[in-house]
């Protein structure tokens, strides 16, 4: 008869009890989900449950309201401006997912980690020993009007971050938007249309200022023009006062189609969502080396 194969799957080291006793002390005012996550993941080294760790730890940091928007993690949320941790809170909430997870991070590193999806993925790198990701970039909105062709009074950005990987970006409704005079009398609501152009913009954005290696060339973008969006749908009315997140991730960069997904939320509530977001664009034009200039 023959023999039943083998599971070569080796078996999660024991840690010792002293070493798991203090492990759990350390995590005692998180939750017993976040706990248990430690213990396996110092037994078995698992990254995938790096995630679960790293949002418990966060948690345990949070007053409970803040805490109410990690239910629904949402990479977008940053540390600092929407979770309510200072500088100094969230240094304590490093230092112990680097006891947990058995990693170091330096000083020049954490300044970088301004995002849930920001600390997620650099401990998941950290971890696994890769190298660390290229860090966001920041842009006021001084550097994004003078990247973007859209202006005021037609630029739906204030502020954006960007990576190899999505963007962000927030607008503020003033109420002072002279289409809002019209939309509607009395009753003023920021237009869809108007939300899908900010989403837009934001995707201009990422093509002209992000480090996308999809992209093989800088985009000239005088050539970038929309071309339709597919899968949108409308789940709040957004009104003066409202702060909208953007958020936009590339599907596809090959010229000469962009396609992006998008969403926008104010808080927790989403407000509008876009499947397909597509742009048309082509490349700039660049001098072979040694061409003389032009003469004039």
């Amino acid at each position: 008869m023959p023999s039943a194969p083998q599971n070569d799957t080796p078996a999660p080291a024991q840690m010792p009890s002293s070493d798991e006793n203090h492990l759990r002390e350390s995590l005692k005012r998180c939750s017993a989900a976040t706990v248990e996550a430690a213990v396996r993941y110092r037994q078995s080294k698992d990254p995938g449950l790096i995630s679960s760790i790293v949002l418990g730890i966060v948690e345990r940091f949070l007053e409970p309201s803040a805490a109410q928007k990690l239910k629904e993690p949402d990479d977008d949320l940053r540390v600092m401006e929407d979770l309510g941790l200072d500088s100094l809170t969230l240094m304590e909430a490093v230092i112990l997912i680097e006891e947990v997870v058995q990693i170091s991070i330096n000083n020049d590193e954490l300044r970088n980690l301004r995002t849930i999806g920001d600390i997620r993925v650099f401990i998941d790198h950290k971890a696994r020993g890769l190298p660390p990701p290229e860090p966001s970039k920041v842009l006021p909105i001084e550097e994004i009007a003078a990247t973007v062709p859209q202006q005021h009074p037609f630029l739906f950005l204030q502020e954006a971050t960007l990576s190899g990987g999505w963007a962000t970006g927030t607008y503020t409704i003033s109420g002072e938007e002279a289409f809002l005079a019209g939309h509607f009398k009395d009753n003023p609501i920021f237009p869809a249309s108007i939300l899908l152009e900010a989403m837009g913009q934001l995707a201009v954005l990422f093509m002209l200022r992000a480090p996308s290696p999809q992209l093989e060339a800088p985009v000239d973008p005088k050539t970038i023009l929309f071309t339709g969006c597919e899968g949108v749908r409308c789940h709040r009315v957004c009104r003066p006062g409202d702060v909208l997140r953007l958020s936009v991730k590339p599907k596809r960069l090959r010229m000469p189609i962009a396609t992006f997904e998008g969403q926008i939320r104010v808080g927790q509530e989403k407000a509008v969502i876009a499947e397909e977001i597509s742009l048309t664009f082509g490349f700039a034009i660049q001098d072979e080396p040694g061409t003389p200039p032009e003469q004039a």
